[in-house]
């Protein structure tokens, strides 16, 4: 019942766009139909999936979708990401996307860090992924098998029985002698002719991410490894401490850094703080100094004898 489903759906679209021809030439095109029907048939006969296939080997004749993520981690940024390139290009591969963070000195990371998406011949994709794992220290694998065998076929078998009904309709164009019936027959030629440039255009790429297996590789620079086995108490309290003093390390590194950078900017500042400083005394004394002549004005005003000197 299955083999023959797809038979009855390619030969169903003929069935549909014959229903609006002429008297005369229905016979033709019910000729072109019942010759469909019977190719469509022998398509799926044919499909890789059907009762022909040795159940020996239940994988035989599939198709697979493989995705693998990689997270890894390394001391040397750029030589990891020249093997990775090498390696890719030695396997017949390629790099679809690559990014790479250069770190920023307002940012919390320090290092950085690089993603990639490589697409590697899918029989070849182990042999890269162990290659990433003795260049670096992988702290995450990942992989995923996606199968498309159903959906690959009946895109296939639509296709098959699109050419199928193409060569009818061209068929069919040679014996027609009504005009109305050519123009009818080159509508449905064209609407073939498009979905058959669409359909082949989803079967191209499907079979392209089944040839190339698609890797996402995610790489981060650090100066030690994370562990992968389980640490016990004693360690954890070393690694602790000893990533705290390297942190107190960084930091001081870090403000040294900063100091001896900063040294333009803040030298222009000490000097306009001095500058703000000494005017500010000046204008301080100068207001002190006239208070004292007011209020010395203002005793002598009222005592004209009083020498200012014994005060």
């Amino acid at each position: 019942m299955k083999k023959r489903l797809w038979a009855v759906l390619a030969a169903v679209a003929l069935l549909l766009t014959g229903c609006g021809s002429s008297p005369k030439s229905d016979s033709l095109y019910q000729t072109s139909v019942e010759e469909t029907w019977a190719a469509a048939g022998e398509i799926v006969d044919n499909n890789g999936i059907s009762g022909t296939q040795d159940d020996s080997d239940p994988s035989q004749g599939r198709k697979w979708i493989v995705t693998i993520d990689l997270a890894a981690e390394t001391e040397d940024m750029d030589a990891l990401l020249s093997q990775v390139q090498q390696k890719t290009a030695e396997l017949g591969g390629h790099v679809e996307n690559q990014d790479i963070y250069n770190g920023s000195a307002y940012a919390s990371q320090r290092y950085r860090r690089a993603e990639l998406t490589l697409r590697i011949p899918e029989d070849r994709a182990e042999n890269f992924v162990t290659e990433v794992e003795g260049q670096s220290n992988v702290t995450s694998h990942s992989k995923s098998v996606e199968d498309v065998t159903l959906r690959y076929v009946a895109t296939e078998s639509r296709i098959n029985a699109l050419k199928t009904e193409e060569e009818r309709l061209l068929a069919l164009m040679e014996q027609a002698q009504d005009l109305s019936d050519l123009l009818e027959i080159e509508s449905r030629l064209t609407d073939v002719r498009y979905e058959l440039e669409n359909i082949s255009s989803q079967l191209r790429l499907m079979q392209n991410q089944v040839d190339y297996a698609t890797i996402y590789l995610s790489v981060s620079e650090v100066r030690q490894f994370t562990p992968v086995a389980e640490r016990t108490f004693w360690q954890r309290i070393s690694d602790g401490f000893t990533r705290n003093l390297k942190g107190l390390l960084e930091a001081a590194e870090d403000f040294a850094v900063w100091l001896l950078s900063s040294l333009p900017t803040l030298m222009v500042l000490a000097v306009l703080i001095a500058v703000v400083v000494i005017v500010c005394r000046r204008i301080s004394k100068r207001s002190r100094e006239k208070r004292r002549a007011k209020w010395m004005a203002m005793q002598n005003a009222q005592d004209p004898n009083r020498d200012p000197k014994q005060e």
